[in-house]
């Protein structure tokens, strides 16, 4: 019977095989789920290279964050871990929950029972009406006006996706995978609301995955003292849209903070909290 440590286990470890094919679940190139198709991109067939670098909207799969952004929220947990970085894991904006369910899913592959895995989201798609924090958003007034040039807006995949995925949608997506425990805790509401009173002590690891200004400036502004030094920032959207990148740069220049970024891929960005 082959041990993780068996050189003979194709690929690598039982532990490296087990993330690896979580990843690929998560991404669903077992059943290659077509995209959505939305009003700027009409494409509904199957493209590996972009579900891989997550340019598609998935119809199935849990996750549209592609492979590269997978691989290194891979590599930082594994860095937390082997440092010895202490505090939970934490996603603030998770959609479908593809990558809180990875969090997980690498804590249980390498037996951690002492670290949470936290994930946040309104859980009703994004604010009706403007950015829940009352920053002026473009992007959700050109999602808007997208949505409305769709001839039967309630009816369509896209419009659908843009409503968001309910709590308990999310719960049972955990469950399939087996990760459903009393190490994952949900924060369901806007982050104003929230995130002010969550019983959060220290984070290793914070995941921005809110798209807009407001919503990423209350996580930061909420959530940012408890990340500890050494710990690391994701900011899924940095690269791919302004607001962002703005909530991002204003923040760290309120705390007059400086941080050294690393891109992960055309989208994504993460940097390293220094020393108190």
């Amino acid at each position: 019977m082959p041990t993780d440590d068996d050189p003979q286990v194709a690929g690598g470890t039982g532990t490296s095989l087990y993330l690896d094919l979580l990843k690929r679940c998560l991404l669903n190139l077992i059943y290659t789920d077509p995209p959505i198709a939305t009003p700027w991109q009409a494409r509904d067939v199957f493209d590996l290279q972009a579900r891989l670098e997550g340019k598609d909207w998935p119809s199935l799969a849990h996750t549209m964050i592609g492979m590269s952004r997978l691989d290194n929220l891979q590599l930082l947990i594994e860095r937390i871990l082997a440092e010895g970085i202490p505090g939970d894991l934490m996603e603030a904006g998770i959609a479908r929950g593809g990558a809180a369910v990875f969090m997980r899913g690498t804590l249980k592959a390498y037996s951690v029972t002492d670290r949470n895995v936290w994930a946040a989201d309104s859980f009703e798609g994004f604010p009706r009406t403007g950015d829940e924090a009352g920053h002026p958003s473009p992007l959700l007034g050109i999602l808007s006006e997208l949505t409305e040039q769709v001839d039967d807006p309630a009816s369509t995949a896209y419009a659908r996706f843009l409503a968001g995925t309910t709590l308990a949608e999310v719960q049972q997506t955990f469950a399939k995978y087996g990760l459903l425990d009393e190490q994952v805790r949900f924060l369901a509401g806007w982050f104003s609301h929230t995130l002010p009173r969550a019983p959060i002590d220290r984070l290793a690891l914070l995941r921005l995955d809110a798209d807009l200004y407001g919503s990423t400036y209350d996580a930061l502004r909420l959530l940012y003292p408890k990340v500890v030094p050494g710990g690391f920032v994701i900011a899924d959207d940095y690269h791919a849209i302004e607001e962002c990148r703005e909530a991002v740069r204003d923040y760290l220049k309120s705390i007059d903070e400086e941080v050294v970024l690393e891109r992960v891929d055309y989208s994504a960005a993460f940097w390293r909290k220094g020393d108190a």
